[in-house]
C-alpha cells in the first residue's frame, strides 16, 4: 500500500472538510475588516498578520497561520471574486482528492512558505500557495471551463499556463523573486512532478519509435526476388536477374556466373 494510503488510513479522521472554503470565507471576512478601518489602522493590521520569520522565531507564532486571511487587493470586486474562485477550486480538489489529501497538500505547501520565511527571512503572503491550487486544479481537470470575464469560456490548463507565463515574466524582472515562488510551488512539483516527467519520457519514446519505424519502412523497401545464396534483392541491385533453379531455390546472376 502506497504510503499516502497508509496515512490516510491512520489520519483521515482528522481531515478538515471544506478547508480550503473556510479560507476563502476568512479572507473575505479579513477584507471587510480592513474596509472598516482607516488608511493607517489597514497598515498595522496588515503588519499584525502578515508572515515574518524573524518575529515567528520571536514568538509570534499566529503569523504561521494569519497571512493566509491577507486579501490580495482592496478592490470589493476583486476580494470578492477570488474568494469564489478559491472556493471552487478548494470543491473541486476535495471532490477529486478526498478532504485528507488536499489538507496534506495544502499544509505541506504551508509548511514550505513557512521555512522559506524563516530561513531567507522573507515577508510571505499566501498568493503561490493559492496559484499551486490553480495549477493543480488544471492539472486535475485540463479540460474544465470556466467563464472569464462572465462570458468568455476558457479551459483550465490555458489558465494555469498563462499563469505560469505571468510567474515566469515575475522572476525576469526580479530574480530575488524566485525563492519565495519556488518555495510556494513546492508541493505542486513533489505532487505533479514526477508525473509530468514520466510522461514527457514516455512522449520521447514514443516519438522515437515513431522515428525508427519510418526510417525502417523507408530503407526496408518490399522486393519480389531474393537471391537463396546471397540473400541480394532487386532492390539492393537493380542490374540483378533471377533465376529458378531445379530445386526451386532462386539465385541471382552474379552467384550463378560464380557457380
Amino acid at each position: 500500500m502506497p504510503l499516502i494510503d497508509r496515512l490516510e488510513s491512520r489520519f483521515g479522521r482528522f481531515a478538515i472538510p471544506g478547508l480550503v472554503q473556510i479560507i476563502a470565507g476568512l479572507k473575505l471576512l479579513t477584507f471587510a475588516i480592513f474596509v472598516l478601518q482607516s488608511t493607517e489602522a489597514r497598515a498595522r493590521y496588515l503588519d499584525f498578520l502578515m508572515l515574518d520569520g524573524t518575529r515567528v522565531l520571536d514568538g509570534q507564532v499566529w503569523r504561521l497561520v494569519t497571512y493566509l486571511f491577507l486579501p490580495g487587493s482592496f478592490n470589493v470586486l476583486f476580494a470578492v471574486l477570488s474568494a469564489m474562485m478559491l472556493m471552487w477550486l478548494g470543491r473541486g480538489l476535495e471532490q477529486a482528492w478526498g478532504a485528507f489529501r488536499l489538507n496534506l497538500y495544502f499544509l505541506g505547501g504551508m509548511i514550505a512558505i513557512t521555512t522559506c520565511s524563516l530561513i531567507f527571512r522573507l515577508d510571505e503572503s499566501g498568493i503561490w500557495l493559492f496559484q499551486s491550487l490553480l495549477l493543480a486544479f488544471a492539472a486535475t481537470y485540463p479540460n474544465e471551463e470556466i467563464r472569464l470575464y462572465f462570458f468568455l469560456p476558457v479551459k483550465m490548463k490555458w489558465i494555469a499556463w498563462a499563469a505560469a507565463a505571468l510567474t515566469l515574466l515575475t522572476i525576469l524582472k526580479a530574480p530575488p523573486m524566485a525563492i519565495p515562488i519556488f518555495f510556494g510551488h513546492l508541493n505542486f512539483l513533489i505532487v505533479f512532478g514526477p508525473e509530468f516527467i514520466r510522461d514527457r519520457l514516455h512522449m520521447a519514446k514514443v516519438v522515437k519509435k515513431r522515428t525508427q519505424f519510418k526510417e525502417a519502412s523507408l530503407t526496408s523497401a518490399p522486393f519480389f526476388h531474393q537471391c537463396t545464396i546471397c540473400q541480394k534483392t532487386e532492390v539492393d541491385d537493380p542490374a540483378l536477374y533471377f533465376r529458378i533453379n531445379d530445386t526451386g531455390d532462386e539465385i541471382c546472376s552474379n552467384c550463378r556466373k560464380s557457380a
